[in-house]
């Protein structure tokens, strides 16, 4: 996304945006050894990586046999895209283009929306020489402001700097996420809600850390302690929602001394979002 952003900065506001369709299921073995074979002098190896490429898939209690593609999830799947990929690599520096590759998803930077189309066009005759297809449907040629990549997306600030944003659909999928781990029922004390909350925001927080959009994630902070303010007035006894003879609904004057020891992080604070 650093690659991206100095792009844009730049001037080259046009992204070529390239999908490949199912690419992990269509990632044709003899071309993958090839090409690792160029790379490994090691026979075992490659009979190695060969066996791992043909394992059978289990589907319904039934081993299918696999001819194409590598396992998706699986450590060596996003190593062995880079391999497979690097050639298309090789061909766009050669040509000076700018662009910015992880495993499958790429997206090629430039000035206007004609040379947009010339390097669109000149990436299906790359990819068809690896029999892989375009995804016509999700790729295009347009403004790199607002469009996907890797779940962030790009914004102009006023001072007419380029900034890094959480995609809406990677927030929405997010809040979907903590909605189910903030379920009001479920028999769980709010320690392991919020145990169980902390671990998925810290890894989230984690991988948008370059995220420029401090008013999202302040909007975020507040709307995460009101769903924990929800489950604990759900929770407790009237007489404990007033302190001193008022009325308190702020999560830290509810439980102000539970530790989480699990995290090692007291639950007064349980949220990661101001740290």
């Amino acid at each position: 996304m650093k690659a991206a952003r100095r792009y844009v900065q730049s001037g080259k506001r046009v992204v070529v945006d390239v999908d490949l369709s199912k690419f992990f299921d269509r990632v044709n073995h003899d071309i993958l050894m090839n090409r690792l074979s160029k790379r490994i002098e090691d026979a075992g190896v490659l009979r190695l990586i060969r066996a791992y490429l043909n394992a059978g898939i289990m589907e319904g209690g039934v081993v299918v046999d696999r001819h194409l593609g590598t396992p998706q999830g699986g450590p060596l799947s996003p190593l062995l895209a880079n391999v497979l990929l690097d050639e298309v690599d090789k061909a766009l520096e050669t040509r000076g283009h700018s662009f910015a590759r992880y495993a499958d998803d790429c997206n090629v930077y430039v000035g206007s929306m004609k040379a947009g189309t010339r390097v669109l066009a000149y990436l299906r005759k790359l990819y068809a020489g690896l029999k892989l297809q375009i995804n016509e449907a999700k790729s295009a040629v347009s403004s790199a402001f607002g469009r996907k990549f890797l779940g962030y997306e790009l914004w102009m600030s006023r001072g007419k700097e380029v900034k890094c944003a959480v995609a809406q659909k990677a927030l929405q999928n997010s809040k979907t996420r903590v909605r189910q781990l903030t379920r009001r029922s479920g028999g769980r004390s709010m320690v392991q809600v919020i145990e169980r909350l902390r671990a998925f925001l810290l890894g989230w927080k984690a991988y948008f850390v370059l995220a420029q959009t401090a008013g999202v994630w302040l909007r975020l902070d507040e709307w995460l302690r009101h769903r924990l303010r929800a489950i604990q007035l759900t929770r407790i006894s009237p007489e404990a929602l007033t302190k001193n003879g008022e009325l308190c609904l702020n999560f830290s004057c509810l439980y102000p001394k539970i530790n989480t020891n699990a995290v090692g992080q007291n639950v007064t604070d349980p949220l990661p979002f101001r740290h």
